[in-house]
């Protein structure tokens, strides 16, 4: 009896410790599922309160620029004023680089005679007192739209053009200023054989005049610069001008192109009507390739320009006629007219991505030099430039560019019109760019 009493204790301590394992067994059991259902509980709750941000989130607001530039994108506001109304519409831009921003009235009609006639007349005035007068009759179908005649006047009066005298070792502190008065006539004959090809010939006749400038503080050019520094300041002479040229354009879009390539050369005579001072020839090369990426979202434009004047003995090449550099279209870092020379050499390339429909930015390397004979033809001394630009496209044609150019000499902002390659037959006005 004592024994089985005694084994009773032992009996109940050991059902107690299987008791005490058993349900610390059973209570481990839930922890384990706990465990494994603990992600899918964590990504609930992360997911929870991905909800409860959402719905106390409020929709962001765009800044004045921002909404502005939504507005003209979705009014289509560029459109419409680039479309006009019954043949009417604004124009804006199309004088010198620094002569002000420009608009006026301008009528066009693209509808005569069944599309066979077009006729364009336009008056323009700047903020700073320039004026420009022009008028354009086309015929662009003739004999089955293999040819193409053209008819235009124009007339600028500029009452102050900057002046820093001649040659690429001209000073910046040699600023002076003149005033031009020219007015042109000039008619052209296109030939177009095959598809994306041009050929054709030109004749004008430039009636012209230069004088001192209107503007206060800065000394007039013929006070600054001899004429035998510079030829034409004492006395100008009429030209005649006739010549012949070549283009190949194969552009998507030439007004605002991204992909294909314009390659256009052209030869001119220039005659003195009066001095017998002023004869010679020029060439002209303009080279344009394109490169787009992904879609033509992304655009490398590439261009290079050289002018090169033939002069004969005992003639020389007006300033007003030579070539210019400086300007809202090449040396985007330099002052309006920085650079005169009878010849010039200019590279751009841009680097072009659009922002949204209707709005592009740009980054651009621009590098030239003027110099005065041929052996200088080279990649030396050129002076350089770099910036960064806005352009707004109106019917995918480049409307408005806002380009800030820098360079050793500084900055320069430009608003400008219309693209900045823009390859432009040469006309009889007297300077390359002014048309």
């Amino acid at each position: 009896m004592r024994n089985r009493l005694n084994c009773l204790p032992r009996f109940r301590i050991a059902v107690c410790l299987r008791l005490v394992l058993g349900m610390a067994i059973v209570a481990s059991i839930p922890n384990v599922a706990q465990q494994r259902a603990e992600p899918e509980t964590r990504e609930a709750v992360i997911q929870a309160e991905r909800d409860s941000k959402a719905e106390s989130l409020t929709p962001d607001k765009p800044n004045k620029g921002e909404a502005l530039l939504s507005r003209v994108k979705d009014d289509k506001i560029l459109e419409r004023l680039t479309r006009g109304v019954g043949g009417f519409r604004v124009k804006f831009g199309g004088l010198a680089p620094g002569a002000g921003m420009a608009l006026g009235p301008e009528s066009f009609r693209d509808d005569l005679a069944d599309g066979g006639l077009q006729v364009r007349a336009a008056a323009q005035m700047s903020f700073h007192g320039a004026r420009k007068l022009d008028f354009e009759l086309v015929a662009p179908r003739l004999a089955g739209e293999k040819l193409e005649w053209s008819f235009q006047t124009v007339h600028h009066n500029y009452p102050s053009l900057d002046y820093y005298g001649p040659g690429p070792d001209s000073e910046k502190t040699g600023r002076s200023e003149y005033r031009l008065e020219d007015t042109a006539i000039d008619t052209t004959l296109v030939l177009k054989p095959v598809r994306n090809l041009k050929l054709g010939g030109s004749v004008g006749y430039l009636f012209v005049n230069t004088g001192p400038g209107g503007r206060d503080g800065i000394i007039s050019a013929d006070r600054q610069y001899s004429p035998a520094m510079t030829q034409g300041i004492d006395a100008q002479a009429n030209a005649l001008r006739y010549g012949a040229f070549a283009q190949i354009d194969y552009r998507d879009n030439p007004g605002g192109p991204r992909s294909g390539g314009s390659y256009t050369a052209q030869y001119n005579i220039y005659r003195d009507q009066d001095l017998n001072r002023f004869d010679f020839s020029r060439l002209t090369v303009d080279l344009q390739q394109y490169f787009p990426f992904f879609n033509k979202r992304r655009v490398i434009a590439l261009r290079a320009r050289t002018n090169h004047s033939f002069v004969s003995g005992g003639q020389a090449v007006p300033f007003y006629l030579q070539s210019v550099l400086g300007g809202s279209s090449d040396l985007r870092g330099y002052r309006p007219f920085r650079f005169y020379g009878d010849n010039s050499f200019l590279m751009n390339a841009e680097w072009r991505w659009e922002v949204f429909s209707g709005m592009d930015m740009a980054v651009f390397a621009d590098a030239g030099k003027v110099f005065q004979h041929h052996n200088q033809f080279n990649f030396h001394n050129l002076e350089s430039a770099v910036g960064l630009g806005v352009r707004f496209n109106a019917r995918n044609n480049t409307f408005i560019r806002l380009d800030a150019g820098f360079s050793h000499e500084g900055y320069q902002v430009w608003f400008s019109f219309g693209d900045a390659f823009a390859p432009a037959l040469q006309r009889t006005s007297s300077s390359l760019v002014i048309q």
